[in-house]
This record gives structure tokens, sequence and C-alpha cells, in this order.
């Protein structure tokens, strides 16, 4: 099957028939609405997989469109990649930001218009990047669609257990890395429900994203009972797909076998050998709502947060050891052989060189008498030089002080000692997100910044393994706030209070005839050079500069002692 990239935000993958597009041309770019193989389905509704049920009702066609079809005057619809239950799924152009975004089409007449809108507008709210963001969601001319971000670069888990069992690192980092995920949407109020291997995918930096938070279930119409136990389960689904390459029910799904129907879930040692007995214990104790035996008498994972708390307490799983290959016999060459530029008579021998012997030491009498000498001769040398530069030195100080130059006077120092005038803090008229590649982050919270409370503040999520925000690719020019002081002003300085020490900042400011400046190179007056700086970041300036944009600037955060990075600003001051 040929692969595309693995960006659309899926929908329902159930690995059972494929959707008209997928059957047209042999490829999807993410499963993004495969429709479901009821066939040998469990007790539960449809499949394990999610956990939910799925509303049947009838519903309408989806919407007839074409490529090169724009919403909004923007979205630039490029390739169907999904058409099923009366929505469709497309890879388009954002043409503003001159980027890929996936987006998700449905009449705005379809029975499940308002919860779509509703659940794309709640997982967008959240800002987490360890979740695919959606980047709007509209009804206009009769139509809903949901924009999201489109990942080329990263690969789909179903392509990941392909590929066969995953070791235990990187299986651990799985079920770390979605449980922590998971539990911080669930704090939210956001569920999942259909967090199957085509819903997560994994960047290039090692980093796993889920797509499809609450608008999945919305578009496929699923709704559970108890959507924590659903999300927990899908969760053990997956470590027991990633441990032994076998799905952990009745039927075959997302490329994998599943287990003997009439023998119910088995232990994962009985299924692969060899697998780690911890991450065994910890996918059975995620199942174990669905009828697993938990192991060593251990309580159930009803949560994400339970099964994350789980994860955290057992022993930290290390990378395997890089295997190196021994280099090749150091071969001299024939010019450390001593027969460089003529061929040996005799190959088989090496011609080492023949060192000349060191003269013999003056051991006479005449010998004893010249070193003698010569020793002299260097320390009378040495003396005659040494008083030759102190009386240079003498005479250049003499001549310094006949050179006329007077302590300054009274009126003089009165001058200096005047203080200089005091910097005063400036109105600020507002405050914006700087965001360079068109999402952000906690952009509801900029105002903390600047209401006069240092006890509110502006704070970034919780990144993993990297400093620079995760190391993703829409942070790779950071973040920070941008001030907006009205108009044009004299600034001499800045006086941030930082939400935590330890975090990489720049204090920029814009030209005076800058508009709405949003990228680095809008702001090309530096107020505070890159610095680590601490609690506090203050700088006055000797001369100050025109402007009325200053931005905050932060590249690399610190870390919050748990493995993961977080940063932030308190309070912003300028100073004119």
């Amino acid at each position: 099957m040929a692969e595309r990239s693995t960006a659309s935000v899926d929908v329902a993958d159930n690995s059972g028939d494929e959707p008209l597009t997928a059957k047209a041309d042999e490829a999807t770019t993410d499963g993004t609405a495969q429709a479901e193989d009821t066939e040998g389905a469990s007790s539960k509704d449809t499949e394990n997989t999610g956990g939910g049920r799925e509303r049947s009702e009838a519903v309408p066609a989806s919407p007839d469109l074409h490529s090169g079809h724009k919403l909004a005057g923007r979205y630039r619809l490029e390739e169907c990649v999904t058409r099923l239950d009366g929505f469709s799924s497309w890879r388009a152009v954002d043409e503003k930001l001159r980027r890929a975004v996936g987006v998700h089409l449905l009449p705005a007449d379809h029975p499940r218009a308002r919860s779509v809108l509703a659940a794309a507008r709640s997982s967008a709210l959240l800002g987490d990047p360890r979740f695919v963001q959606v980047l709007d969601a509209v009804e206009e001319n009769d139509l809903v669609y949901v924009v999201h971000e489109w990942l080329p670069d990263a690969t789909e888990l179903t392509a990941l257990l392909a590929a066969g069992p995953m070791e235990a690192h990187d299986a651990y980092q799985l079920v770390s890395q979605l449980s922590q995920a998971m539990a911080a949407a669930h704090r939210e109020g956001l569920s999942h429900l259909r967090l199957t291997p085509g819903a997560v995918l994994r960047s290039s930096t090692g980093q796993y994203r889920i797509r499809g938070l609450a608008v999945n279930a919305a578009l496929r119409g699923i709704t559970a009972e108890h959507p924590l136990r659903t999300d927990t389960e899908a969760i053990g689904a997956l470590l027991y797909a990633a441990l032994t390459h076998r799905w952990p029910y009745g039927s075959d799904a997302h490329g994998l076998s599943g287990l003997p129907k009439s023998m119910g879930l088995i232990a994962l040692d009985q299924v692969r050998a060899g697998v780690h007995r911890g991450l065994s214990e910890l996918a059975m104790r995620a199942l174990a709502n669905d009828g697993a035996t938990a192991s060593r008498q251990e309580p159930p994972c009803t949560t994400p947060d339970e099964l994350a708390k789980a994860v955290a307490a057992m022993p930290r799983i290390l990378p395997p050891e890089p295997t190196f290959t021994a280099p090749p016999a150091y071969q001299r060459t024939t010019y450390q052989q001593g027969t460089y530029g003529r061929p040996s008579s005799h190959p088989s021998a090496v011609t080492q060189p023949v060192m000349p012997a060191p003269p013999a030491p003056l051991q006479s009498r005449a010998g004893r008498v010249l070193k003698w000498t010569v020793s002299a001769l260097l320390i009378a040398a040495l003396g005659l030089g040494s008083w030759q530069l102190a009386e240079a030195l003498l005479d250049r100080t003499k001549g310094s002080d006949d050179t006329g130059v007077s302590e300054p006077n009274e009126d003089d120092k009165n001058k200096d000692d005047k203080p200089a005038p005091s910097a005063e803090p400036l109105d600020i008229a507002g405050a914006t997100e700087f965001m360079p590649d068109g999402s952000g982050i906690k952009q509801r919270d900029v105002p903390n910044t600047i209401d006069g409370d240092i006890g509110t503040a502006w704070v970034t999520p919780r990144y993993e393994t990297f400093a620079n925000f995760g190391n993703l690719p829409q942070r790779k020019q950071g973040s920070g706030i941008i001030v907006d002081l009205g108009k044009v002003r004299d600034v001499s300085g800045v006086d941030v209070s930082m939400y935590r020490k330890g975090q990489t900042t720049t204090v920029l400011a814009a030209s005076p005839d800058a508009s709405s400046p949003s990228t680095t190179a809008d702001f090309d007056q530096p107020i505070v050079k890159r610095t680590v700086a601490g609690s506090k970041l203050e700088e006055k300036l000797d001369k100050p500069v025109r402007t009325r944009y200053v931005l905050i600037h932060v590249t690399e955060l610190p870390s919050d002692g748990t493995g993961g990075y977080r940063g932030g600003i308190s309070e912003i001051s300028v100073l004119g």
C-alpha cells in the first residue's frame, strides 16, 4: 500500500472496510474515517478499541466539493482523503500562512454538526502540544468545517506496529506520554473515545502526539458511559499491541492479528516470550476493566491519571546501549615506513629510519670553561636589559607628571554626582502572544502579564524531553509576549518578572514605523541580549529606543524537576 503523510486528525480507524477514496487508489493518509468492520466484533458496541457507543442515525450525503475549492477565501482544498458517513476529510493549504492543514467538512444540517463544532472548539482551547491542534472551527454557507494541523514528518503508530513489537524503552515512552497527555485532557473535561493506533503519531524527535481529541468521537457520534475508563483501556490495548504485536481482542484490527476468541485476554508473556514484566503488568492493569486479572493482586487502573502514576512508580527503563562496529586495523603508510617515493627492495620487511646519534657532551676542561663563559655573558645581558627597561619606565612616569593634567574642580565633581533621572513605567495599551508560526499556547492568559498582579502569570504547557518547547516544529522560534504601548514612545528599559528562573530570554523592540509585528525580523532593536534570566529581568538603556511594540522572547525553558520543561512570564513593565 502506498504511503502518504500521516498528518490528519484520526476519525475512526477500525481496520474494517476502506473508505471510498482508499479503495480507489489503495492509500489513505491516516485511516481518517475507515468504515467499521462489525463482523466478529466483541459484545461491546462495535469494537473494544474505543469502548464508546456509536449512534445509528440517518445522515445527509457529504458535501460535494472538489480540489481547488476555497473555504473562507483562505483554505484551498487539495486532496480528499476520506468521504464517509456524511462528512469528508481533506488535505488543504492555508494560503494566508502558507502551510499544509487538514480539514473535516460536513453539511450544516448534519445531525452531528453541532456536536462536532462544540468538540472542536473545546479541543482548541486545551492548547496542549501533545495533541494535534485544532486551528479553526467554522459554520459558513451551509457547511461546517474543522481545520487542524497537518504533520508531514510524523509516523503513525499503525506503521510502527507493522514493523514488529517495540523495544521495552519505546513501549515505556509510549504508555508514559499517552497516559500523561490523556490525564491532562480529562482534567479539562475532554475525552477521546477512539484512541486507536491510527490516532497516535510519533514525531522525528520521539514525541508522541494524539490526534482527534473529542472531534473523532463527535464525527462518528460515539459516546461512552465511562469515558475515563474507556480511554484508559485504549491505552492499555496500545501497550499490549506494542509489546506482543497482537491486538488484545478476538478480531483482527489495525493490521494486527487478534487473540483466539475462545481464550479471552491472555497474559502477555503467554503470547510472546521475553516481554518486560513491569510493562506487562501495566497493560493488564489497564485492561483489567475488560475482564483481565491484574497481576500480583494490584488494583486495576481505571483512569489515565492512575495509569500515569503507575508508570512513574516503576523503575525507569533506559534505552538499549548503542552498538559500535570495531574500527579497521591500523595500516601504516609507506611514508611512515620510510619508503615514500620509491619501492622497497624487501616488501616483507619494514625499513626503520636511522636516527643520528646525539653529540657527546662536553666533558673536557675546555668544554667546562666554555659553558661557564656563555652563562656569564647571558646573565650580564639580562641585567643590562632590565636596567634599561626600568630607566625608560621612570622617564615616562616623570613626563606624565609634567603634562599639566589637573584634578577635576568642585563644579565638575558636583556635576558628575548629580543622579540620573529615574525611569518611569509607561502605560501599556495591550499585549498579545508571540506566534511566529501561527499557533498559540495560552492566549487567554496573556492579560495576566500586564495586570499589575505578580501572582498571576502566562504559563506555558509542560514540554517533554527538550527545553526548546519540546523541539516541536511550530515552536522553532519559541514564544513570548508582545507588549503594545499604544503609540511610539521612548523606551529606556524593562522590568520583567519571570514565572520561573532559568528561561533563555531576549527583549527586542520593533522599529518606530512597524505595524502589527509578528516575526523576530520585525523586532530589530535589541533591549536585552540573549540571556538566561533569573526571577527578574531588568535592563536600563544608556540611550532610549523609540518604538511602540516590545517583545519579551523566550526560546528555552527551565526544567520543572520531573523530566519536563515549563516557563512563563508573571509581569511586564516597560520603562520610559
